[in-house]
């Protein structure tokens, strides 16, 4: 009688345990948490979610974690699922194997002791290489078999969907180093193309060994064409390559004669210099003194590039001491305008950002004003009412966002109500576009604003958009939280998305497409 009083005891004491009841919700605790991150097709991993067991007491054993896909638009988009452990996402430390999805729920076993207090556990993917870059990917951990019984962790992020990306461009793909300063435009074709600097030794600005790279998309980002190296000064001058540096692409595109120009700044032997600082670039046009202004063309939709052209005598004032590209894209007007955003350092050093406008489809082109002092890199939008916006960088400790407007080409500027005070910024470039579409008959516009948003470092990457030509910005969509260089460049993918090109976390280059509806929140 006294056995089997025990034996009832026990049993009642294990499916307590077994289900989760208050035996050892009082000893075992889990914890779900996720972060806005893009899942990156060509990255082996991408963290999905951290799991936090909390242990009152040492030697309790994980014997397994139970994920659920439930919410994923096609769990064909994901090859396998991992997971690691440490305080920090570190795909070194693995619990168990790699699993093949084969099911709404994926079960992955291991074996790792806790310690008492806090434990970490990291659930990663690796996606397919045709993942569909439209679709997200919902993860969530369900079920953690301990040998003091199972736990069904508590998610506080429930719902949140992280959207699939491609890592384009990454730490030494093709043997170089770093990839940085994307532009990306919209060919008149349909065209995706993405220039950017091929940086071949280190990662650090020019004077060094840069090229200008190219990519290509005809499917809206989904694919893409292998690299081509459009810009390369090689060794002119008999200088080495780390001597002969071309960095800082600006594309624009002319949609009624199809021509693409890419413009760069070109630096020859300055040894530890920087264009931006002292002795990084003088006053007048001198090859090996000043920075040198570049320009390419193509006429074939990208595919094929003419050699570069040095426009630094016809474009920069000689008593200025920088004048170059800004690394954005250009846009045609209405009336087939061209207008590319350019900035520089004028005669007393102050920087400035300005336009280089052509009206004869870029046989000529002309320098205007500069739209403000204290500013640098920049984007041109056109307005409802024909004016074009340009959205500037920042110096430093202004954490605001300058906006200007002209209404004659540059010739004069006046400020923006929302100038210094509205779009937030840590001192980084931005990418401002509009976007064009038809809704119930009438032809209608958003602007798009994209940067690190953030006035603390180069973080928390969005996309804002504003119905009212720049006067409010009231919807944010979040891409990535963590840290990348910023740089973000945005074009046309097709008729109901948009592209961007951006320096995040998950990759040098990250690639993601959403949609006017997502990013319109309507």
């Amino acid at each position: 009688m006294r056995m089997q009083s025990r034996m009832g005891v026990l049993g009642l004491l294990l499916a307590s345990l077994s289900t989760g009841g208050g035996a050892i919700a009082a000893e075992v605790a889990a914890v779900v948490t996720q972060e806005v991150r893009p899942v990156l097709v060509r990255n082996d991993h991408n963290r999905l979610l951290k799991l936090t067991v909390t242990c009152q007491k040492p030697y309790v054993v994980v014997d397994s974690l139970t994920v659920s896909l439930s919410g994923t638009d096609d769990r064909d988009d994901i090859d396998v699922l991992e997971v690691f452990r440490g305080s920090q996402f570190n795909p070194q430390v693995r619990f168990g194997d790699s699993v093949s999805v084969r099911g709404r729920r994926v079960k992955i076993a291991g074996h790792a002791r806790l310690e008492k207090g806090e434990n970490h556990f990291w659930v990663s993917c690796r996606l397919e290489s045709d993942a569909d870059l439209d679709h997200h990917v919902d993860a969530t951990c369900v079920q953690v078999e301990t040998s003091a019984g199972n736990i069904r962790p508590v998610d506080k992020t429930k719902g949140l969907r992280l959207r699939i990306g491609l890592a384009l461009r990454k730490h030494f793909d093709d043997g170089v180093h770093t990839y940085r300063i994307a532009a990306l435009a919209t060919s008149a074709k349909g065209t995706l193309l993405c220039a950017y600097d091929m940086r071949r030794r280190k990662g650090r600005d020019l004077q060094e060994d840069i090229d200008i790279g190219l990519m290509r998309s005809t499917d809206g980002g989904q694919t893409w064409t292998p690299q081509q190296v459009i810009m390369d000064m090689g060794t002119w001058g008999g200088h080495p390559q780390h001597l002969n540096g071309v960095s800082d692409p600006g594309l624009i595109v002319d949609p009624a004669t199809g021509q693409i120009w890419c413009f760069a700044v070109w630096m020859v032997g300055k040894e530890g210099n920087h264009q931006w600082n002292e002795g990084g670039s003088e006053k007048g046009w001198e090859i090996g003194k000043s920075a040198q202004f570049l320009m390419a063309t193509s006429t074939d939709d990208g595919k094929t590039w003419s050699e570069p052209k040095n426009m630094t005598r016809t474009w920069k004032k000689k008593e200025w001491i920088l004048y170059a590209p800004s690394p954005q894209s250009g846009i045609a007007l209405s009336d087939g305008t061209l207008v590319m955003p350019t900035q520089g350092r004028d005669e007393n050093n102050g920087h400035f950002s300005n336009l280089l406008v052509s009206t004869d489809h870029g046989k000529t082109w002309t320098v205007s004003g500069k739209a403000s002092v204290g500013n640098t890199e920049c984007q041109a939008v056109q307005l409802g009412d024909g004016s074009i916006m340009l959205n500037s960088r920042t110096e430093s400790p202004t954490k605001f966002r300058t906006v200007n407007v002209t209404r004659d080409l540059g010739k004069t500027w006046t400020p923006h109500p929302t100038s210094l005070k509205t779009l937030i910024e840590p001192s980084c470039n931005g990418s401002t576009y509009r976007f064009d579409y038809r809704s119930r008959g009438r032809n209608r516009h958003v602007l798009l604003f994209a940067n690190p948003f953030s006035q603390t470092g180069r973080d928390h990457h969005s996309i804002r958009t504003s119905f009212d030509d720049g006067m409010t910005w009231p919807k944010r969509v979040l891409l990535d939280i963590g840290r990348g260089a910023g740089y973000p460049s945005l074009s046309r993918a097709d008729d109901n998305h948009v592209g961007i090109v951006y320096e995040g976390s998950g990759a040098k280059l990250v690639y993601q497409r959403l949609s006017l509806k997502d990013l319109m929140g309507r």
